[in-house]
């Protein structure tokens, strides 16, 4: 998606309600998308004709249902990775407590540019899947000891990590 048709924090959260709903239950309905976000009919109505608008949500011509265009669904993917490597970051690279990266990895998934996330994965990938050759090496002392949840040395590439992201699997309970 080019930068002049950036989306807003909300507009986010309608695109990964519709991508949830239709994973979940395999349709989404305004009505949906308004009980999930806690929200009137109406103002999911027009949010839906502006992401209609940037050519990211269409509706079944049978049935109404709202659907994600591919480049809605490339964005949802996107926007998920960029929320999953922020989260691990943050929380596991950083020290940050949990609910703080989730809330931080939240509110900055849809601002993160495609450039600066496939620049955080090779980051985070090196520095999780090469911590005892870094040691080795002695750019990292003996007593470094690095843990992460993500595991990111199973992905060859960050399209390939894009790929796989389904939703908000990434969250602990």
């Amino acid at each position: 998606m080019n930068r002049d048709a950036e989306l807003s924090h909300s507009m986010v959260h309608y695109l990964l309600t519709i991508h949830k709903l239709k994973e979940g239950r395999g349709y989404a309905r305004v009505t949906d998308i308004a009980k999930d976000l806690n929200l009137t009919k109406g103002s999911v109505s027009t949010a839906i004709n502006n992401l209609k608008k940037k050519g990211l949500v269409t509706e079944e011509d049978d049935s109404k249902f709202l659907v994600l265009t591919s480049m809605g669904h490339d964005e949802v993917h996107r926007i998920l990775s960029s929320r999953t490597l922020l989260y691990y970051f943050l929380k596991d690279f950083v020290g940050v407590d949990k609910e703080i990266a989730s809330n931080d990895s939240c509110l900055m998934e849809h601002l993160m540019s495609p450039e600066t996330s496939e620049k955080l994965f090779h980051f985070m990938k090196t520095l999780a899947c090469s911590c005892e050759d870094l040691q080795k090496e002695g750019v990292l002392p003996p007593e470094f000891k690095f843990q992460t949840a993500l595991d990111l040395c199973s992905y060859e590439n960050p399209e390939e990590f894009n790929d796989d992201q389904k939703g908000d699997k990434y969250l602990e309970d």
